[in-house]
């Protein structure tokens, strides 16, 4: 979709094949898949606002940078859009510092462009102006500052490198001369095809494989970004091992199928149910595992000796866990080609992979009394087929990651490698935008405080996004961890918030809940309307004691 509302408009007009470097920069983005740009514009980045809508990419406004990223995230989630966060020098930048390290550890292809002042005047202007790129450096996999000349080259690196081996963010620090500058009209460079990254040589592998009695699956974040769905279904139904997933790789394999366990990640009582099953596995497949996604429980979840093929998009140094053989590439490709020839698919000793798999799911059933458990259950089967779920960082996502069921690859979606509070609210946002599949936002009280800010953004932008808020007037999480710790209660207490009357007052439909009966009339409306719905479920806090 194009959008012309302003042509030939100031800093923008081209003569004949005259155009701005901020041209040239968009139009690479649209290129290369982006259609939608996330930020707040301030005065060094409208001639790149300008461009980006007339290159037909929509231009969001967002109430802050960091909500903003996340959005551009969600979006990708949903089409595989290239995710776009764009920010004003100064505090635009550092707004979205905590977002773009979200991006390093999820995995997250983020193309953040910064605007920043000519290096000439930022030798003696210092208001609002420090090194951008010497504070994002650790966060990205590269930074880059646009030069005359260099606007496409330095987007068409950034994109590759974003996407290269396990994605993540790229910055470009783009001065207003250069955004605003007229350039003559290039073509785009030449990017050859890249073809998937296979070892040369799979025999060793092949014959473990082979020799395998009983063979364990654990999938990771590599292979959903890989889009390695088919490939695993394929090595799964040849070998006959079970499935472990990560939290971000549930749905990855339809959890209703029998050959998955479970999710696995935060939960120690998960933990306990699996390790069994790792300790009597002769052969541990690692499809795409990132050990980001996991608590301190599994460092070294295996002794040394145990036979461990580790098949990962790229080869980090971690020291999380040891391994027999690494195969570095394709994760989906190279497990295609393992799967072939002579393949065990026998069946476990004394049907281990069953029984562990109904303790998994008795573990976490949910009980008749109000709480959590109960309103993830309740929502579970109001919410229609297809339906894309988010979550926050806190108690309640690690119990929602345990008990929501996920029939595709990215269906509930979270930050999981650096576990940050207040993204659930923008993902759902963005996630919706780009995907006519039902929204539904799981997010605690202090979580949605953090962002409140946002639901104009979705009364603006339209969005039938269903948010159901978890209220305990607590940090629930630092609170157990608090008991546990033998520590004195002190900082996880504040006072409570009419959710309802805020989501009214903001464009949208609220109410307060607390039973099952009105959670599922509730949601069941909620999912019938055109605009925004907050569901304020009422829990008490003690509920999560033992619950994961």
């Amino acid at each position: 979709m194009r959008h012309d509302k302003f042509p030939e408009a100031g800093a923008s007009a081209v003569r004949g094949d005259l155009v701005t470097g901020a041209d040239l920069l968009a139009s690479r983005l649209a290129a290369a898949g982006a259609t939608h740009a996330f930020g707040i514009p301030g005065g060094e980045v409208l001639a790149l606002v300008d461009a980006l809508e007339r290159a037909g990419i929509r231009f969001l406004l967002a109430k802050h940078e960091n909500a903003a990223g996340f959005m551009a995230e969600g979006l990708w989630h949903a089409t595989g859009a290239l995710p776009v966060l764009v920010a004003t020098l100064g505090p635009g930048v550092a707004n979205a510092v905590n977002v773009v390290a979200n991006a390093q550890q999820d995995r997250v292809p983020l193309i953040f462009i910064t605007g920043c002042v000519d290096q000439a005047l930022a030798e003696s202007y210092t208001h609002q102006v420090f090194d951008h790129q010497a504070v994002l450096r650790p966060l990205v996999k590269a930074s880059f500052r646009a030069a005359p000349g260099t606007e496409d080259l330095v987007v068409e690196k950034a994109i590759a490198l974003a996407r290269r081996g396990r994605p993540g963010p790229v910055h470009i620090d783009l001065p207003i001369s250069v955004a605003e500058g007229h350039v003559t009209r290039r073509p785009p460079p030449a990017v050859p095809k890249q073809q998937p990254a296979i070892p040369a040589d799979l025999s060793a592998a092949r014959e473990m494989i082979a020799g395998a009695r009983a063979p364990l699956v654990i999938a990771g974040l590599d292979l959903v970004n890989q889009d390695g769905a088919a490939a695993l279904d394929r090595f799964l139904t040849l070998t006959g091992a079970p499935l472990l997933t990560t939290y971000k790789t549930k749905g990855l394999v339809p959890e209703n199928d029998p050959r998955v366990i479970g999710g696995v990640g935060l939960s120690p009582r998960a933990d306990a149910i699996v390790q069994p099953l790792i300790a009597a596995a002769d052969l541990i497949v690692l499809a795409g595992y990132d050990p980001i996604e996991m608590r301190q429980g599994w460092r070294h979840p295996w002794p040394t000796d145990k036979r461990v093929i580790d098949i990962v998009a790229e080869d980090m140094p971690h020291g999380m866990h040891g391994a027999t053989l690494r195969l570095e590439g394709d994760v989906g490709a190279i497990l295609t080609l393992l799967a072939v020839g002579e393949m065990p698919n026998r069946p476990w000793p004394a049907n281990e992979p069953d029984k562990v798999r109904s303790q998994f799911r008795a573990a976490f059933a949910a009980s008749a009394a109000w709480g959590p458990h109960a309103v993830f259950a309740t929502l579970r089967e109001a919410a229609p087929a297809g339906t894309v779920a988010t979550a926050d960082s806190g108690a309640h996502r690690i119990l929602l990651s345990q008990i929501w069921a996920c029939d595709r690859p990215r269906g509930l979606l979270q930050s999981t490698g650096l576990c940050t509070m207040g993204c659930a609210l923008p993902l759902a946002t963005g996630a919706a935008l780009g995907s006519s599949r039902p929204t539904l936002c799981f997010v605690g009280d202090a979580g949605l405080e953090m962002v409140l800010g946002e639901l104009a953004t979705l009364r603006d932008l339209k969005l039938p996004v269903v948010i159901v808020t978890l209220v305990d007037e607590s940090l629930g999480l630092i609170a157990l961890k608090q008991r546990q710790m033998g520590l004195a209660r002190a900082g996880v207490d504040f006072g409570a918030t009419d959710f309802a009357a805020v989501a009214r007052a903001m464009g949208g439909h609220g109410v307060a809940v607390e039973d099952r009966g009105s959670l599922k009339r509730e949601a069941q409306a909620a999912f019938r309307r055109e605009g925004f719905t907050l569901l304020a479920c009422r829990i008490d806090a003690e509920s999560y004691q033992g619950a994961f």
